[in-house]
């Protein structure tokens, strides 16, 4: 739920911005019932999310860490898109510049209807070839059922998800999409997100030092709060669904 009450000159600020951007992190998933790493219960609680979710633990057991993959993939495939990711996704039609930048992996936002999604710690849904780094189809991760690791038909390598790991460098592409979004964002939403996680913790500081009115979307303080200039303290799925719909009414009667 939201007690959280958005101002008129957000609503302009939007409905009238070339270019806004949004950063999304684990909150905005969790409203779906995404677990931020692992389940409370059942057969993965015995491992630490972190001792699995590496390149040193994938090479030395990869029909271990696959297996633990698949598991998470299921999760997220087996859930929907919540009100807030329709909401941004509704934010997307009626405004000429958005940029989604996120960093989940479970594919959420896109199956709700944004296109322009920034991923910055990849997808779950996608998985390459740690060697060559073919894609791999749905088809081709199967083995793992078998209890052999998952690998590729064309240099045998082992098949990885395309997530980044514990110790890996962020994408760099996804990287410079999000940092140049950032600095050309008149209006910036920081969403679901504790913003202490770098480098995505520094975009809406880069947004605000290059004009941009900062807002921040949580249901507690963060490390933007004393710096944000409006502050929506809600549940996102409670916040955004009725901004969206002021932003589409003023874009209508202008």
């Amino acid at each position: 739920m939201s007690n959280a009450s958005f101002s008129d000159r957000l609503v302009d600020r939007l409905a009238q911005a070339a270019r806004v951007t949004v950063l999304t992190g684990a909150g905005t998933s969790a409203e779906s019932g995404i677990p931020t790493f692992r389940d409370p219960d059942g057969l993965w609680e015995q491992f630490d999310p972190q001792e699995l979710a590496n390149v040193n633990a994938f090479l030395e057991n990869p029909a271990l860490v696959q297996g633990w993959y698949a598991h998470r993939r299921k999760l997220a495939q087996d859930t929907e898109p919540n009100p807030a990711h329709h909401a941004l996704a509704q934010l997307e039609q009626h405004l000429d510049g958005f940029t989604l930048v996120t960093q989940n992996v479970d594919n959420l936002h896109q199956r709700a209807g944004s296109d322009d999604v920034v991923e910055l710690h990849g997808n779950i849904t996608r998985n390459h070839c740690i060697d060559c780094e073919r894609s791999a189809s749905d088809d081709e991760m199967e083995a793992i059922a078998e209890g052999e690791p998952a690998r590729c038909p064309t240099c045998d390598g082992y098949i990885r998800p395309d997530v980044v790991w514990f110790g890996e460098m962020l994408p760099q592409e996804a990287l410079q999409r999000a940092q140049e979004a950032a600095t050309q964002a008149e209006v910036f939403l920081s969403v679901g997100t504790s913003a202490v996680v770098h480098p995505a913790a520094g975009l809406p500081l880069t947004a605000q030092q290059h004009g941009a009115y900062l807002v921040e979307v949580n249901i507690e303080d963060t490390a933007l709060t004393d710096t944000a200039d409006e502050i929506l303290r809600g549940q996102a799925g409670a916040v955004l669904p009725p901004l969206a719909e002021a932003v589409a009414t003023r874009r209508s009667t202008a």
